[in-house]
């Protein structure tokens, strides 16, 4: 179009062409300039809206914390704590937008199209080819919001919110279409329109607000789901009285009802047969349960009643409670066990319990070799000679008839103890220690597995290293003749702790059986 000599006509014509493609390309720059005004605005708009559920969900979980502080009050830290990282990152690039904005007249601030000019961002961000420190300092603003809040996912907590964070939020390079790579602010804001550049960063609020919306979902819906889980259930039985002749059909009905630990009242009103019963004197809250610790009473049918209050929604949901018991009147025979185990064990206390349903407790006695009465249906048995030992229990029923049952327990000695060398038993090997150590170390005895809590106190033993004189040792530890006779020992080499003497801390008078030996490794 401009080759050869062209006449003064076709000079005006191809000159007309370059205006018109010039306007064309005027026209269409200044749209699309106003289409990222429209955008931004439309942003800024769902952006208002997400705040506002944000803030409405806050407001909310504060309420529930209040209420129910065992289920929520770590629910609302999580969410404080998203909430303090997401408003960091939004008011810095607010600031931002806010200075940026600032450098055009009033009258422009909705005149995209006059907003064509990349300086602000290229003047704060970029110095040549290099970026300035408030540069790096927006880099640095979005790398601090995507580790703190993967940081608060942790491992395995939504993993589809954490994966949309790493790439909503990464700041690794980017490779534009030529397939070159390019820093993400130099690719994201170098040379962009003001426009377009402040539409970006309302799309970074954008998701800031989206992701904060999301997590703090998520994280309601697993708290609720987890309370309305099935495994927080459990079957009871409901039945129209509690006790029923022979003959009668028994027209009981089995319900699921929900136990939830987190699920606590604010209040009571309770009452056993019209007396008010009271916090942590007649019951306790346990696991989201009403524990009662009330006495039976006498025999017949008793009734508990009243409300329970809940909070909900920043008031009280009244639960009403009927319900009872019945106390047996006429038991036919003693009931008679050990605390703790089947059989008795001589030169130990053996805790047991004698008493009879339907009887008070001073209304029954029991007597057997070796037992003695602590309180109420509490007694001891501290057994003598012999395999096996007779217990005897009889009490009067308020009718007048004597009630009596005898039971036979089986006398056991304490089993053998096992040797230990600074609380170690090898468990059925050596014990490697070093030199040092073992010249320090406390000799003492333990029995494994008993059910009784026993403190032996060690008097002596002996001690032998291969090659050298057995040592003869008062005490638990070792005296200067022993430790003489372990310096000599070789390194890797096994000593021997042996014929190890003890006593019962509070029945000295009992001879334990021959207590185990215990080998030393040393290390050194």
């Amino acid at each position: 179009m401009a080759q050869g000599k062209l006449s003064p006509r076709q000079k005006m014509i191809n000159l007309m062409y370059l205006v018109f493609i010039a306007m064309l390309a005027l026209n269409m720059s200044k749209e699309v300039l106003s289409a990222f005004g429209l955008l931004d605005k439309k942003i800024e708009e769902s952006n208002v809206a997400t705040a506002a559920r944000n803030n409405a969900f806050m407001e909310s979980l504060a309420t529930k914390a209040t209420d129910a502080p065992e289920q929520y009050a770590a629910l609302k830290a999580k969410a404080d704590e998203v909430s303090t990282i997401s408003q960091e990152l939004d008011t810095y690039l607010e600031g931002i937008k806010t200075q940026m904005m600032g450098t055009l007249k009033p009258e422009d601030a909705t005149d995209y199209e006059v907003q064509d000019k990349p300086d602000f961002l290229d003047r704060r961000f970029f110095k040549g080819s290099n970026l300035k420190p408030e540069g790096q300092e927006f880099i640095e603003k979005i790398d601090k919001y995507r580790n703190e809040m993967v940081a608060v996912l942790g491992d395995s907590l939504y993993p589809d919110i954490k994966e949309s964070i790493l790439a909503n939020f990464s700041t690794a390079p980017v490779q534009n279409r030529d397939g070159k790579s390019i820093d993400w602010i130099n690719y994201n804001f170098e040379g962009f329109p003001l426009i377009a550049s402040k539409t970006k960063l309302t799309q970074i609020q954008a998701d800031i607000k989206t992701t904060k919306s999301e997590l703090l979902g998520k994280m309601l819906s697993g708290v609720q789901t987890e309370a309305l889980a099935l495994k927080n259930y459990e079957s009871f039985m409901t039945v129209k009285k509690t006790a029923f002749y022979p003959g009668e059909t028994f027209d009981g009905s089995i319900i699921l009802g929900r136990v939830d630990p987190n699920t606590i009242p604010k209040r009571e009103e309770l009452t056993l047969d019209g007396r008010k019963l009271e916090r942590d004197k007649d019951y306790t809250i346990d696991g989201g349960r009403i524990v009662l610790k009330v006495g039976a009473g006498s025999p017949g049918d008793h009734k508990i009643e009243g409300t329970l209050f809940y909070g909900e929604e920043g008031d009280e949901t009244e639960v009403p409670v009927e319900t009872g018991f019945a106390t047996i009147s006429k038991p036919n025979a003693a009931v008679i066990s050990a605390d703790k185990m089947n059989v008795v064990y001589r030169g130990v206390e053996n805790p047991m319990t004698v008493s009879i349903p339907g009887i008070p407790d001073n209304k029954v006695s029991a007597s057997g070799t070796g037992l003695s009465k602590v309180t109420g249906s509490k007694y001891v048995m501290r057994p003598g000679g012999g395999r096996e030992v007779n217990i005897s229990a009889s009490g009067t029923l308020p009718d007048g008839q004597r009630v009596n049952t005898t039971s036979v327990f089986r006398i056991k000695d304490i089993p053998r103890p096992t040797g230990t060398i600074r609380g170690e038993d090898g468990n059925g090997g050596c014990v490697r220690m070093q030199r040092q150590g073992l010249e320090i170390a406390s000799i003492g005895a333990i029995l494994p597995d008993f059910d009784f809590d026993i403190n032996l106190n060690v008097t002596g033993f002996k001690f032998k290293v291969s090659g050298q004189p057995t040592v003869v040792v008062g005490g638990r530890r070792m005296n200067a003749q022993a430790k003489g006779a372990l310096r000599r020992a070789k390194r890797g080499e096994t000593v021997q702790i042996f014929d190890i003497t003890a006593n019962i801390a509070n029945n000295s008078g009992y001879k334990l059986k021959k207590i185990s030996p215990v080998c030393i490794e040393l290390t050194n």
